[in-house]
Formats: structure tokens, sequence, C-alpha cells
């Protein structure tokens, strides 16, 4: 799995990709108005055909970049739910890693309706 690296005086950190993926994913199912993060088909790096992620994370010059699909409660205003996640993301990943977020993009994959009884 593809990681970030920085030297420490004390010898190297490596951070991977699946914990930068955990820590947003967290972070974007405490957002009100998020029910779920579906999985996405992303291209395998060293192997063949797709994996399923539920956070896409590209890293590029010490930088990460998220791809976040989330499911939306109904009656939930979705620009403001959208900017949460991105915020909450955003934080949260610099914070507890020290990688600089470039950008979380948020794709709306659906919206959950409670089921009538």
């Amino acid at each position: 799995m593809e990681s970030i690296e920085s030297r420490q005086p004390a010898g190297s950190l490596k951070i991977s990709k699946g914990v930068i993926a955990t820590i947003a994913k967290t972070a974007a199912l405490e957002v009100d108005g998020v029910v779920s993060l579906p999985e996405q088909e992303v291209p395998k790096v060293f192997g063949r055909g797709f994996g399923k992620r539920a956070i896409r994370v590209v890293l590029t010059d010490g930088f990460a970049e998220l791809d976040v699909n989330a499911v939306l409660k109904a009656g939930a205003r979705i620009p403001d739910v959208c900017t949460s996640i991105q915020a909450a993301v955003k934080e949260n990943v610099q914070t507890m890693t020290g990688i600089a977020v470039s950008k979380v993009n948020v794709t709306v994959a659906g919206i959950h309706f409670p089921a009538q009884e």
C-alpha cells in the first residue's frame, strides 16, 4: 500500500493511505446529515482489475487529495452537508497526520429516505 514518509530525528515515519482513509471516513460519518459512505471501485495500483474503497486517497508531492462518496439523509441541505464533510475531513487528516490536504472532493452517491411504516 502506498504511503507518505517523512524523516524525523529519531528515524522515519510512514503513514499509509489506508490510515488516511480511515481518518477521513470517521470524520465524514460524524457529520450531521451523512448516512453512509458507499464503497466505490478504484483501479488497483499493482494488480489487475479494481478494488473497492469508501474513500480514495491520492498522495502527490506531500499533499493528499481525497474523494468521498456519501449517502445523505432525505431533507438535508446538500451544499451545507458537503461543505461540512470537506471541512471535517481536511481538519482531521491534517491534524492527525500532519499531511496537507489539497482537496476533498465529495460526490453525493444517494439520498436515504426512511422506510415508511
